[in-house]
């Protein structure tokens, strides 16, 4: 990001490209020469630009204390996201941010910190998760994660290295011959957990269904509203809160977002027409 122009794309170069799943790639980057490596907050955004195809906003999902670990994780669902997607390693792409708030991290001292994402959800989560383990500043980590089938679910061997670690739960919609876990959705794995409401903070990224009915449960199980977090994605074109595209009744999610506590979304959330 320019310092005179916060629109402005500087020019990264992909490091490294890791195969996640069939349709999705981690991209490690690095900024080219005159660039000094930015630091961000777990749970923030860059917009990533593919040349003469579009810009789309893109997770942070490295470790974010490690100059080497600037990366993002996409799947390809749509031209912008293909273009990133099929990019090789040496290639060049535009970069500006990072943008928005991140995880609360601050929060966590002595509490049970939980952890609930789906599909590409665990991409912003992994950051904070990260972070959690390297400074052991809770009291205890719950992470439930679930995707459409085995062969979707992200950072596998982040996974299994977790569960030596912290209480790992995995669930998947549909699934695969040698698949012995879970099939269901994510919500369905709460009842699994134990939850002491007052000393309990949730963190919560994937779709919009998924977060809702996870806050309405976590809500059923004594959580306050004021202890459950969620990321939300709207269609970002600035990142600054400028353009207005990502509205979401008087939040700027680029802005006020995307990680937003849910006695200030739940309601917005509860609308679909917004």
């Amino acid at each position: 990001m320019s310092e005179t122009d916060p629109i402005c794309p500087t020019s990264a170069r992909v490091q490294e490209v890791s195969r996640e799943t069939p349709d999705t790639v981690t991209l490690r980057l690095a900024h080219t020469a005159g660039e000094g490596e930015r630091l961000f907050l777990p749970g923030q955004f860059n917009m990533l630009y593919a040349f003469g195809v579009g810009e789309i906003p893109i997770s942070v999902s490295g470790e974010p204390r490690l100059a080497g670990e600037l990366a993002h994780t996409v799947r390809a669902v749509g031209a912008v996201s293909d273009a990133l997607v099929a990019l090789k390693r040496g290639a060049s792409l535009g970069l500006r941010g990072p943008y928005g708030t991140g995880w609360p991290l601050a929060l966590c001292q002595g509490q049970h910190v939980l952890v609930v994402g789906g599909g590409l959800g665990l991409a912003p989560l992994r950051p904070a998760v990260l972070q959690l383990l390297e400074e052991g500043a809770c009291r205890q980590l719950s992470i439930l994660y679930g995707a459409r089938t085995p062969d979707d679910l992200l950072f596998r061997r982040d996974l299994e290295r977790w569960a030596h670690r912290c209480e790992v739960r995995l669930t998947v919609d549909r699934a695969a011959a040698g698949w012995q876990g879970r099939v269901g959705v994510v919500p369905a794995l709460l009842p699994e957990v134990e939850i002491e409401p007052a000393t309990c903070i949730a963190f919560v990224c994937g779709p919009e269904v998924m977060m809702r009915f996870t806050a309405r449960e976590l809500r059923l199980r004594g959580l306050s509203s004021e202890r459950i977090f969620l990321s939300l994605e709207r269609n970002m074109k600035c990142g600054i809160g400028l353009c207005g595209h990502c509205q979401l009744g008087p939040v700027f999610v680029c802005k006020d977002g995307p990680v937003l506590r849910l006695d200030r979304v739940g309601a917005l959330l509860e609308a679909r027409e917004l």
